[in-house]
C-alpha cells in the first residue's frame, strides 16, 4: 500500500497515512455546512501522523465526533471517531491520492438535497442505516 500524504492548503498542518481503506461521501447537514457540499473522505482504521501541526485544531462536531482544522487557513483536513482511531481524511487535502481510487460507500443520502447527485452504482445509506451498522460494529467488540 502506498503511503499517502497530504497538508492543508497554507502548510502549516501536514500528515501521512501508511494504512488506509475506502474512500466514502457523506451527505449529512453537518458534513455539507463545514464543507459546503458532500464530505469526501478516506477512512483510516489505524489513525493518521500528524508530521506538522502546530496549527491544528479541533473542533466537536458532535457527542460521538470532532473535526480537525487548520487554525491558520480554516482547510478542513480530517473527522474523528471520539476515543477511537478511526480517521476520515478530507481526500482534497492529499497531495498523491491514487488517481484509481474510487468512491465506495454514501452516508445520510436522505440528507442529501436534490440539487446535486453523485453518479455510480454503490450502497447508500440513511442516517438511520448509518446509526444502525454503528450499534452493529460495537456488538461484535
Amino acid at each position: 500500500m502506498t503511503k499517502l500524504n497530504g497538508q492543508c492548503e497554507c502548510g502549516s498542518v501536514a500528515y501521512e497515512i501508511s494504512s488506509y481503506a475506502d474512500m466514502d461521501s457523506c451527505h449529512c447537514s453537518t458534513c455539507r455546512r463545514l464543507t459546503s457540499g458532500p464530505f469526501f473522505g478516506l477512512g483510516c482504521h489505524e489513525g493518521i501522523n500528524f508530521t506538522k501541526s502546530e496549527a491544528l485544531t479541533w473542533y466537536d462536531s458532535s457527542d460521538w465526533a470532532r473535526r480537525g482544522f487548520c487554525g491558520t487557513c480554516g482547510a478542513n483536513l480530517v473527522y474523528n471517531l471520539k476515543g477511537s482511531e478511526f480517521y476520515s481524511v478530507s481526500v482534497g487535502t492529499i497531495t498523491n491520492l491514487p488517481k484509481d481510487m474510487m468512491l465506495h460507500k454514501e452516508y445520510f443520502i436522505d440528507q442529501k438535497p436534490a440539487f446535486y447527485a453523485l453518479e455510480g452504482d454503490r450502497p447508500r445509506l440513511t442516517g438511520e442505516e448509518v446509526f444502525a451498522s454503528f450499534e452493529e460494529s460495537n456488538d461484535d467488540e
